[in-house]
C-alpha cells in the first residue's frame, strides 16, 4: 500500500482548501545537486532510469533534501518511444536525437503499440519502490503530449522553430491525426500503467505547444488532449496540463477534463484568473530569478503567493525547470518561505 501522508498537494489540486501553499519544482530531481552530479559522472540518464533503486534515491532526494510536497519520477519524455518503433538516443549537449524521422502517412503506419510491462518495466518498478517504501508525499508521473512528442519525431531532435512539424500539420492532415491517435493511445496507455504502479498525479508535458496559435490548437491539437484526459478520468488522480510560452492557450486548457493548469512566467496567477482559469493553477516563478539575491526572490515569492492564494487550488512551482545553476540550499530556503509565509495567511 502507498505510504503518502503529506496529502496537500493532492488536495489544492482538487480545488480544495490547504493549510499552506503545496510546493514542488519542476526538474528538482538532480541538475543543481552534488550527489546527482556525481551519479552522472558514473551514469547517464538512461543508465539511471533503468535502475530502479538508483531511480527512485535521485528521484526522492529533493523531497529529503528541500521538504517539498510532491516528488517527480526521474526519466524523459522519451523513454516510450522506442517501444513503438522510434529509434531515439539522447545525446549529451544536444538531447533527443531520432534517427528515422517522421515524413509520411506511411511511416506513422509504421509505429507500434506500447506494453508497459514488457517494454519499461524498470520505470514501474521504480513507482513502486517509491510509493510503497520510500516516500511520505505524493509522486507524480508524467508524460510528453502528442505535440511535443509528434515534433521531436518529425524534426529528428530539438528544434527552435517546429517548421517541419508545423509544415507536416498543414500539409499533411491525415498522417498529422494519425499521429496523434498512436500517440493518444500510447499516452493513456503508458499514464495508466503509471498510475497503477502507484502514482499519485500526472503532469502532461505539452512544452513546446506554444509554438501554434489558439486557433491550430483548437484543429490540431485539442481533439487529441480531450481523448486523453477523457480516457483517464476514470482514473480518479489529479491531472496537471503545462507548456512553455503556452499563455494563450491557458484557457483552452482551461476547458479540457483536467485539474490544474500550469502556467509559465509569462502570465501572472491574477491575469489567468481575470482571463477565466477557474481550475487550479501551478505556477508560476521565472527558474532565472533563482540565481539572484535572496531579497529579491522573496520579493517575487510573495507576490506570485499572494496572487495564487486569493482563492483554494493553488500549488507554488517554477515557470519552467530548475536550471544546473541553481543552489539547492536556495531550493530549501524557498521551500521553507513558501510554507512559512502561506501558513501565515491562511
Amino acid at each position: 500500500m502507498s505510504m503518502v501522508i503529506n496529502d496537500t498537494f493532492l488536495k489544492a489540486a482538487r480545488g480544495e482548501q490547504t493549510d499552506y501553499v503545496p510546493v514542488w519544482y519542476m526538474r528538482q530531481a538532480g541538475r543543481s545537486q552534488p550527489e546527482y552530479r556525481a551519479i552522472k559522472e558514473k551514469y547517464s540518464l538512461f543508465e539511471i532510469t533503468h535502475q530502479p533503486e538508483l531511480c527512485a534515491y535521485v528521484t526522492r532526494l529533493p523531497v529529503e533534501q528541500y521538504g517539498v510536497d510532491a516528488a517527480i519520477l526521474y526519466k524523459d519524455i522519451m523513454t516510450p518511444l522506442p517501444a513503438i518503433g522510434v529509434d531515439v538516443e539522447i545525446k549529451a549537449g544536444i538531447g533527443p536525437v531520432i534517427s528515422n524521422p517522421i515524413t509520411s502517412l506511411a511511416d506513422v503506419e509504421k509505429l507500434g503499440e506500447i506494453h508497459p510491462e514488457e517494454d519499461v518495466p524498470y520505470v514501474l518498478e521504480t513507482i513502486k519502490l517509491l510509493t510503497e517504501e520510500q516516500l511520505k508525499v505524493p509522486l507524480i508521473g508524467f508524460a510528453g503530449a502528442p505535440f511535443t512528442m509528434a515534433s521531436y519525431m518529425i524534426e529528428g531532435g530539438p528544434s527552435k522553430n517546429y517548421n517541419k512539424t508545423k509544415a507536416f500539420m498543414y500539409s499533411e492532415p491525415k498522417a498529422w491525426f494519425a499521429l496523434m491517435d498512436k500517440l493518444g493511445d500510447m499516452t493513456i496507455t503508458y499514464v495508466k500503467s503509471q498510475i497503477k504502479a502507484g502514482a499519485k498525479a500526472i503532469q502532461i508535458f505539452d512544452s513546446w505547444v506554444g509554438a501554434l496559435n489558439v486557433e491550430d490548437y483548437r484543429t490540431f491539437i485539442k481533439p487529441v488532449m480531450n481523448r486523453i484526459f477523457s480516457s483517464l478520468r476514470e482514473e480518479n488522480v489529479p491531472f496537471i496540463m503545462f507548456g512553455v510560452g503556452a499563455s494563450h492557450l491557458a484557457l483552452e486548457w482551461n476547458d479540457l477534463p483536467l485539474d490544474v493548469v500550469g502556467l509559465d512566467w509569462r502570465l501572472p496567477i491574477s491575469q489567468a484568473r481575470e482571463m477565466g482559469i477557474t481550475k487550479a493553477v501551478q505556477g508560476n516563478l521565472d527558474p532565472a530569478i533563482l540565481l539572484s539575491p535572496w531579497e529579491v526572490i522573496e520579493e517575487r515569492a510573495k507576490a506570485i503567493l499572494d496572487q495564487g492564494m486569493a482563492q483554494p487550488g493553488y500549488i507554488f512551482n517554477l515557470g519552467h525547470g530548475v536550471f544546473p545553476q541553481v543552489k539547492p540550499e536556495t531550493l530549501k530556503r524557498l521551500t521553507d518561505f513558501i510554507h512559512e509565509y502561506s501558513a501565515s495567511k491562511k
